[in-house]
């Protein structure tokens, strides 16, 4: 078994000079440092407050599902003999919140759309995604269902 580690840097930049006294006293804005790469500015979803122009942790985790769906579904094309020549994806997700405050993601779905350079290669879509799904880090990380409902075309 192989183990990787990653590690980064979370700053909250949201004190507006009264910290946490009130609710609406401070942002919930926050700089991500991950060495080497770009900074990522966050805060909250614009329902939770955030501000909207900013990343926010629910979009952080359904682009993480997505990339990584699409990493694997990549390998398992290389393995297969599936040339991709484009893939786009219009991943969504559902995110509950109960009663008390606290919530869960319900569900998430992934559409990608695969462009393959040979009919041939269409019919073997499902099967890859299927495959993909069971190899991705971040799915098998999640305790919700994930779907999919790929589209396949000839480019």
């Amino acid at each position: 078994m192989t183990s990787h580690n990653y590690q980064l840097k979370t700053i909250w930049t949201g004190n507006k000079g009264e910290g946490t006294s009130a609710y609406r006293a401070y942002d919930r804005d926050h700089t991500i440092y991950i060495d080497g790469k770009p900074e990522l500015y966050g805060s909250a979803d614009p329902t939770f407050r955030g501000d909207k122009s900013r990343h926010n942790p629910e979009d952080l985790l359904l682009a993480a599902l997505s990339a990584c769906h699409l990493m694997s579904f990549l390998h398992v094309c290389v393995t297969e003999g599936v040339v991709v020549t484009a893939y786009e994806d219009h991943a969504t997700a559902q995110m509950q919140v109960n009663p008390d405050g606290s919530g869960h993601f319900v569900s998430a779905t992934l559409n990608p759309i695969v462009t393959v350079t040979d009919v041939s290669m269409i019919e073997k879509l499902d099967a890859i995604h299927h495959k993909a799904n069971k190899l991705c880090f971040i799915a098998n990380s999640c305790n919700f269902p994930i779907h999919h409902n790929a589209v396949g075309n000839v480019g």
